[in-house]
């Protein structure tokens, strides 16, 4: 590992240097007039596998954006770890909140500022560059196979067929995902459970035209009104969401692991003064780190309607919209869920307005057991680089494709994320630590000799 280490010292500033040309690339796959500089992005990883050492390096073509695969087989026998991750990025807007240009990083107080700094340019490179140096020092202990999607931000809908078609390339043993974050620098973790994701778009129509809001104010419904009370009823005074069935297959988490979670290093304080809020909110009779990994949510993430122009129109618009999410714990499901929801918000419609659920995207909970021996890989592997032994730790977010990884290629993901939760993915001045990024590199090959001494 000696002369590894070395390799990574010698070429710290040219990794840097390529992760910066990498951000450079708007790769927003959520908007079509991205779409080239998503397939330009896509061509660039499929270029550093090949200079890396890979093998077989292809860009796949789906419906949507291209995956980028590549391996390289040491040996018969031997682990085969399937490293996943994305390189498409959330849209920057607004863009008048960044402090900097999202798509020209800057590197400021050890930290690079850029849209897909650490979701999930940042951590996904790292595999590279790890892969690049265990190649250079003929120091790979394992077979490693990469996959790498373009469409994680909008839902990865073409994964799934990708995932069935080319199961057997694609068999392994185990998936290495970065995308998550851990507890602090000085506090390592390892991602054991994620929550699913439910998302709909609610339509709410009145009138058949927008009206003049003094002919008409107080004898039509506004259907912004209306959807404000239809979302507000949604939960009751101790935030608890009142869709019938919501709750029905709720696993609930056992005192002595919510004993275990509690003993995770949190400041409530700093967590306030860091987000400038004087209070926190959320569900009675569960802490803060409880509410934002092992319960379910339903979240207003967007809502617009009638005039927001400058000046000023008074209007009662004839349409309201809105966007929202739900995140879903061990066995609830997407489509599950997505139906209660559907009833319900049509139910409690009044008779003034129409009412249409769009269903959007979804995607399922997951665990990963700490007893197996690739999570006991990746403890070790963080025990080397950081001197103390992860934290086992449920996320908030989600990533579907964890669950389709083990549905389709009955393989479990150890998440062995890098990030900060401070690291302001999905918001305007994105960053990610050039510890964080040099740390991953370091890790990730300690992970592969760690797996191949288990197994």
């Amino acid at each position: 590992m000696q002369q590894l280490q070395s390799y990574l010292e010698q070429n710290k500033d040219r990794f840097l240097e390529e992760l910066l040309d990498l951000l450079r690339i708007p790769s927003v796959s959520a908007d079509p007039a991205f779409a080239k500089d998503v397939r330009k992005t896509a061509e660039f990883i499929q270029q550093k596998l090949n200079e890396a050492g890979a093998d077989n390096v292809e860009l796949f073509e789906t419906d949507g954006h291209p995956i980028v695969y590549g391996e390289k087989i040491v040996g018969e026998g031997l682990p085969t770890v399937l490293v996943y991750g994305h390189y498409d990025v959330q849209p920057a807007d607004p863009y008048e909140l960044w402090d900097s240009e999202p798509f020209n990083p800057v590197v400021k107080d050890g930290k690079i500022y850029a849209r897909g700094a650490c979701d999930d340019k940042g951590q996904m490179y790292m595999h590279l560059k790890a892969f690049e140096a265990m190649m250079h020092e003929a120091s790979l202990p394992c077979n490693v196979k990469f996959l790498i999607e373009g469409e994680e931000e909008v839902g990865s809908d073409n994964l799934e067929p990708f995932l069935e078609k080319y199961a057997d390339k694609l068999a392994c043993d185990i998936v290495l995902v970065s995308d998550t974050s851990m507890i602090s620098n000085e506090i390592p973790s390892v991602t054991v459970g994620l929550r699913g994701i439910a998302c709909v778009e609610v339509e709410v129509t009145g009138a058949n035209r927008d009206l003049h809001s003094g002919v008409y104010g107080g004898g039509v419904a506004n259907p912004i009104n209306v959807l404000s009370d239809m979302i507000a009823s949604l939960m009751d005074e101790n935030k608890h969401i009142t869709i019938p069935g919501f709750y029905d297959n709720v696993v609930e988490v056992s005192a002595i692991d919510r004993a275990a979670m509690a003993e995770t290093p949190f400041d409530l304080s700093e967590y306030k003064n860091d987000l400038d809020i004087d209070d926190i909110q959320g569900e009675a009779g569960y802490s803060t780190l409880e509410r934002t990994s092992i319960r379910p949510t339903l979240d207003v993430n967007g809502m617009w309607g009638g005039y927001t122009g400058e000046g000023f129109k008074t209007v009662l618009p004839s349409k309201a919209y809105a966007k929202i999410s739900m995140r879903l714990v061990p066995n609830q499901t997407s489509d599950e869920i997505t139906a209660l929801f559907k009833k319900h918000f049509e139910s409690i419609a009044p008779p003034s307005v129409k009412v249409e659920v769009k269903p959007h995207h979804g995607g399922e909970p997951a665990v990963t057991p700490t007893d197996s021996i690739a999570y006991q890989a990746a403890s070790a592997a963080c025990e080397h680089t950081f001197g103390r032994k992860p934290i086992p730790t449920r996320g908030g977010g989600s990533i579907p494709i964890v669950s389709l990884f083990k549905h389709i290629l009955n393989a479990d993901t150890i998440l062995l994320g890098f990030g900060l939760d401070s690291d302001a993915i999905h918001s305007p001045n994105e960053h990610y630590g050039l510890f964080n990024y040099y740390k991953g590199i370091e890790t990730i090959p300690y992970f592969y000799d760690e797996l191949v001494k288990r197994s």
